[in-house]
């Protein structure tokens, strides 16, 4: 009987949704993809109680009373985190940190770990399921939005390798946060996108960005997620002012750009904006312009993207 796991579960970056308001039924809907750091590292290790530490311990016991009830088990378990993911700077803090917690448990006492059955366990995927598919599969995932009245999470509608030889800067401004919890729920009813917008980003990622990732076509995709940020701003400038979350990281953004990326953009409500490089060189170039526009004031890191998704092991 299987006594510690050992949970590890990558990042990610989401860079859009394809139609908020739903005008052909389902809503939402979007792209987005695994990063190989920040990542959650957790061990989980059987126990009569339930208790946790190191970073968001108090997370994860919220995470782990919701699952054990779901599941209906009676145990516990002891969690020692290594690392979380920062929250409310777009990276998916909440949906990893849950999901891994779930993984842990239900690895722990051979339950089920479907994707669809951990996400509803944990209260995880009511709106976007990037989250979820790149925990569950990692690389670049797009999922399909949600039927009218529907509780499940969206399905997945593609999952594609990340070349290998391509990665991203992160920069992630210290002084702002993304929205979340009631005020993105909020945000989020306010919103009203037309269907011809909505078209427009489906058709720039259907014709251009996902042909050029099966081709491994750097400068195609990047031009066309470039393109697919700007719409998608467009969608949520009214809650957010603008095509970006505050004017930092769309100095970022513009930066990057005019730096030689690839593309750029930011993910989910922000402040977490990357730049698409080619090489090393040019990732190391984009890492210094981004340190001289933070000054000292926030976070930048060259990150390679996960093809993995979640990864366990017994200790």
């Amino acid at each position: 009987m299987m006594q510690t796991v050992y949970v590890k579960a990558p990042a990610r970056l989401h860079l859009g949704m394809f139609d908020i308001s739903g005008s052909l039924g389902r809503r939402f809907g979007g792209l987005g993809v695994a990063i190989a750091k920040p990542a959650v590292r957790l061990e989980a290790s059987r126990s009569d109680k339930l208790t946790a530490e190191g970073p968001e311990a108090a997370r994860v016991l919220e995470f782990a009373r919701r699952y054990l009830d779901a599941a209906s088990l009676q145990a516990g378990a002891h969690f020692r985190v290594e690392q979380a993911i920062p929250r409310h700077v777009g990276l998916g803090s909440g949906t990893k940190l849950g999901l891994a917690v779930a993984q842990a448990l239900a690895t722990l006492y051979d339950q089920s770990t479907d994707p669809y059955t951990l996400a509803q366990a944990v209260g995880r995927g009511h709106r976007s399921a990037i989250g979820l598919w790149t925990f569950a599969q990692g690389g670049f995932v797009v999922e399909g939005g949600h039927r009218p009245n529907s509780t499940l999470p969206a399905p997945l509608l593609l999952r594609y390798p990340m070349p290998t030889n391509w990665s991203c800067v992160l920069a992630i401004p210290n002084q702002f946060t993304g929205l979340n919890g009631q005020a993105e729920a909020t945000a989020f009813e306010q919103l009203a996108v037309p269907a011809d917008l909505a078209a427009r980003i489906a058709h720039v990622v259907l014709m251009s960005l996902l042909p050029a990732l099966v081709e491994g076509q750097l400068a195609e995709f990047g031009a066309a997620l470039t393109q697919v940020q700007r719409l998608v701003g467009d969608c949520f400038s009214p809650v957010q002012g603008g095509q970006f979350s505050n004017s930092r990281s769309a100095e970022l953004i513009e930066a990057f750009l005019a730096g030689g990326a690839a593309g750029a953009g930011q993910s989910s409500w922000g402040p977490t904006v990357y730049g698409l490089a080619a090489d090393e060189t040019q990732g190391q170039q984009l890492v210094s312009l981004a340190q001289k526009i933070l000054a000292g004031q926030g976070v930048v890191d060259l990150v390679t993207f996960d093809n993995q998704g979640v990864q366990v092991e017994s200790a």
